[in-house]
């Protein structure tokens, strides 16, 4: 259901009952709803074994997953060599990353992405990142009864969040 504010105590809305309680959450907030789907989504991927990710364990692959068809990283953190010694430092891009990064004994720069956390994502990330995935699983093969459950909890979650207006 979508409400309007429109003054202190007043509101307009899609089929409002006078006397009914709410709940009313800012419209671009994620939902419980995206948050179960993306989570068994994720499972049900991780156990068909049909994704080429080789990730050693389900919080790797969910971190590979939020990099490569998620929102990626939010900042980058790197080490820089000055006169001083080493110190730490923040970019917003890879490309912000300074040219004095410090370097390890194999020559790999000292500088890695630290991912958006999920709780951070927006309503619009979430939904670009669960289609994806979708995307990506039928693209992998994925053809299970899980799946298929998910998906159809999917619609029924979308069903019931138009109607209950």
């Amino acid at each position: 259901m979508r409400i309007l504010c429109t003054g202190d105590g007043t509101f307009t809305g899609d089929d409002l009952i006078v006397g009914r309680y709410y709940d009313a959450v800012e419209a671009d907030t994620p939902t419980e709803a995206q948050n179960r789907a993306f989570h068994a989504l994720l499972q049900e991927f991780w156990a068909s074994g049909t994704h080429s990710y080789n990730a050693k364990n389900f919080e790797q692959f969910r971190d590979f997953i939020k990099r490569d068809i998620g929102a990626g990283f939010e900042r980058f953190r790197y080490v820089v060599e000055t006169k001083e010694g080493l110190r730490w430092g923040t970019a917003k891009t890879v490309y912000d990353i300074p040219d004095n990064v410090a370097h390890d004994e194999k020559g790999n720069p000292l500088a890695a992405g630290i991912l958006k956390s999920w709780t951070k994502y927006t309503k619009k990330e979430r939904k670009e990142t669960i289609d994806r995935l979708i995307s990506t699983m039928v693209q992998c093969g994925i053809n299970s009864k899980k799946f298929d459950e998910i998906i159809e909890g999917m619609r029924s979650e979308v069903y019931t969040e138009t109607t209950a207006q």
